[in-house]
């Protein structure tokens, strides 16, 4: 029950005292009139002061809601800025590089695991000296690399065995004539047939990638094989390691070796 009601009821009690005062004789009254009237005025006075401080709370109430309702709002657009997620800067977009694109210069490349060059089952084959480049078949099932060699003969040269032979020129009818030293002889079993075949190795620099090794290659005629070039363990016994779902792993460099020369990788 508020304030309001209980002065009502106070105002409504004086009401009634006050016409009784009136319309009774006072005679009848054990308090004198006078007093009743002051009490009267006074319970109108109290009522008016109770209606004062009712207005006066009312007001006070509202006002401290009102700070409340701000001080939540600034707590909560503050805790709404701190948990925000920041917006971060859109990434730049990085132009691709491509290989051999105009204006670019091309070291090559060769990705290694462990120190060793990895290399798909088909690799592009740089020949230094007469400067060819062949697709090469890597194979690990081949003990010693192979060249496809044609009119391969042997000669004497200051007391040493060489060869003279021609390889071919891609994508041409063209040879090239080369000269080696022999570095020895090897027996080759087809496994086709029963006969072994005699052939002379010689050493010759060659890239992939840019990995760079000067290596013993045995000369036949590979005219009826689909590649040039057989790439085996001799190479890539502790140098290269073949990934068979690849081909062509590694790209040779923009710039080659026109001519060997007797360094060493």
């Amino acid at each position: 029950m508020s304030i309001r009601s209980e002065f009502g009821k106070l105002a409504a009690a004086g009401l009634v005292i006050s016409l009784l005062a009136g319309c009774t004789a006072d005679r009848y009254f054990m308090v004198p009139k006078q007093d009743l009237e002051a009490l009267n005025t006074s319970v109108i006075n109290q009522g008016e002061e109770v209606v004062r401080l009712e207005n006066r709370t009312d007001e006070n109430f509202q006002a401290l809601t009102r700070l409340n309702e701000e001080s939540t709002k600034t707590i909560l657009d503050a805790i709404t800025e701190q948990v925000e997620k920041p917006a971060c800067p859109p990434t730049p977009k990085q132009q691709a590089c491509t290989a051999g694109q105009s204006g670019s210069k091309s070291d090559g490349r060769a990705d290694r695991l462990k120190g060793k060059v990895v290399v798909g089952e088909l690799e592009k084959f740089y020949l230094a000296g007469p400067g060819l480049i062949y697709d090469a078949r890597i194979d690990s099932g081949a003990e010693t690399s192979s060249l496809d060699a044609r009119n391969i003969t042997r000669f004497e040269r200051d007391g040493n065995n060489w060869v003279r032979f021609d390889v071919p020129v891609p994508d041409s009818d063209d040879m090239v004539t080369l000269e080696r030293e022999i570095s020895r002889r090897v027996k080759i079993i087809q496994s086709s047939t029963d006969e072994s075949e005699r052939r002379v190795v010689v050493e010759l620099q060659f890239m992939i990638g840019n990995h760079r090794q000067q290596a013993e290659f045995t000369l036949t005629n590979r005219e009826h094989l689909s590649h040039t070039v057989l790439v085996g363990r001799n190479i890539l016994r502790d140098v290269m390691l073949i990934d068979v779902g690849k081909e062509f792993a590694t790209e040779l460099p923009d710039k080659l070796p026109a001519e060997e020369n007797g360094d060493q990788p």
